[in-house]
């Protein structure tokens, strides 16, 4: 029977991470993956080829619809076939770079399912028959999966998920999606991109529901604007085919049709088939319940990532893979769940890290609020990219800084600032005071943290 010390079951963020961290740290580990290619939703399906397609899509739509500033173009017209080869590209970069990396770090890689039979035994049913592995621990990190809507009949043709979503072989002529989160605005911004008509029924009053209040209602303005139909307060009853065509009903009566629908509602923790059961472990609404070491009910078996309690974020997945392999090598990790940033890649980008301003009037913590627009922002106005702000959100009395909120261009990138400031506990003043590059789009950051401490120099 072959032995290790610890084995991972799931190689998507948080498996492939664990594993590689735990290599590094000398012990002998094994990843568990059923998938070939590793890597997880996140590399395969999801995170790496829709932001493919989103970089891809952008461009498209900028130069058919004259956006380029300073250049005439002819008839632009779309190669959907190449786009998605270069999605497909950047896919296999990634994933057989995690191949590469298992390689160097001695990671023993197993294909197949991988199910506990016991508090220090893993069973991998692979297509080449079955291996028992014997283990000191066992990392539980298999993800998640999109959430299936009751009376919605998915067929993976006409109603589908994200994961065909990503592969159409032809623009459809027009697209529902269900959900206005972060997987629904991101498809459906580049399928309108290269031209179908987009409806997204929202559930909530209003999309985005988790993130701050003014960034949703910003976006809701602008993707409005782009063409995006976006219906919110839609309680979807019923979803079939119908000829050929997706059908969707909602609780107010209304029926829409498309030629394609996508469903993404929400996504549920990966644990059918695991074995948990066997060895004790239940769950809590769905997920592993874990303590703060990452523990689940029996000790030397973990959990991290979707499977566990928080955001479904790959870099939150990342950042538990690290502490728990370090916490089972040393006896110490730690991850700091106040600064896990959120970012949706649509245009305009959506960030944010910390408390939005819902949040906080909720818990009763005195806040000062700081804005700046990028309207002001010289960068911005040279890259002809004006729409949105940043935000930062301070504490009343101790200037620290406990949120920010962007919407505008590159707000993915320049949240990572605000993410680093919040790690280490920064004011407004300390941001506002550090010197940042003229001209750049970071330069809103800092203004907005003035704009909170005392007052911005720029508007």
């Amino acid at each position: 029977m072959p032995a290790h010390q610890v084995v991972v079951i799931g190689a998507g963020p948080g498996g492939y991470v664990a594993a590689i961290r735990a290599a590094q740290l000398g012990l002998d580990v094994a990843c568990v993956e059923k998938e070939r290619a590793l890597g997880g939703t996140c590399l395969r399906v999801g995170c790496i080829p829709s932001k493919a397609l989103l970089e891809a899509s952008e461009r498209f739509y900028a130069a058919k619809e004259g956006k380029l500033v300073g250049v005439k173009l002819g008839e632009v017209q779309l190669d959907l076939a190449a786009m998605m080869a270069h999605k497909d590209k950047v896919v296999k970069a990634s994933t057989d770079g995690i191949d590469f990396l298992f390689k160097k770090n001695k990671v023993t890689r197993y294909l197949g399912h991988g199910r506990i039979v016991g508090p220090n035994r893993v069973v991998v049913e692979g297509p080449e028959g079955t291996t028992e592995l014997e283990t000191t621990y066992i990392i539980v990190a298999t993800g998640s999966k999109v959430a299936m809507l009751p009376g919605v009949e998915v067929d993976y043709q006409t109603i589908v998920t994200s994961d065909q979503a990503i592969a159409f072989d032809r623009v459809p002529q027009s697209l529902l999606v269900i959900g206005g989160g972060v997987i629904g605005l991101e498809l459906g911004s580049v399928w309108h991109r290269l031209g179908a008509k987009v409806t997204v029924l929202e559930y909530l009053p209003r999309i985005l529901g988790g993130m701050d209040g003014e960034l949703s209602k910003t976006a809701e303005r602008i993707f409005k604007k782009q063409g995006l139909d976006i219906r919110t307060g839609m309680k979807v009853t019923r979803g079939y085919v119908k000829d050929g065509k997706g059908v969707v009903e909602v609780e107010t009566g209304e029926t829409f049709v498309a030629e394609k629908v996508l469903l993404a509602a929400s996504r549920i923790p990966n644990t059918d088939g695991l074995g948990l059961e066997s060895v004790g472990i239940s769950l809590e609404q769905g997920r592993i319940p874990i303590n703060a070491h990452w523990q689940t009910q029996v000790p030397n078996i973990y959990a991290i990532g979707d499977v566990v309690l928080g955001p479904m974020l790959a870099h939150k997945a990342e950042e538990e893979g690290v502490a728990v392999a370090e916490y089972i090598a040393t006896g110490y990790g730690h991850v700091d769940y106040g600064s896990i940033p959120n970012v949706v890649y649509t245009h305009p980008e959506i960030a944010s890290v910390g408390k939005s301003e819902e949040e906080l009037k909720a818990e009763g913590v005195p806040y000062k609020k700081g804005s700046f627009p990028f309207s002001a922002n010289g960068r911005a106005r040279a890259i002809n990219d004006t729409e949105g702000f940043v935000k930062v959100l301070a504490h009343a009395e101790t200037d620290r800084v406990l949120g920010v909120h962007i919407i505008g261009p590159h707000a993915g990138d320049l949240i990572a600032e605000a993410a680093v400031a919040m790690a280490f506990k920064a004011s407004a003043e300390d941001i506002g005071r550090a010197s940042h590059a003229h001209p750049t789009l970071a330069e809103a950051v800092k203004e907005a943290a003035l704009a909170a401490w005392d007052r911005p120099l720029h508007i």
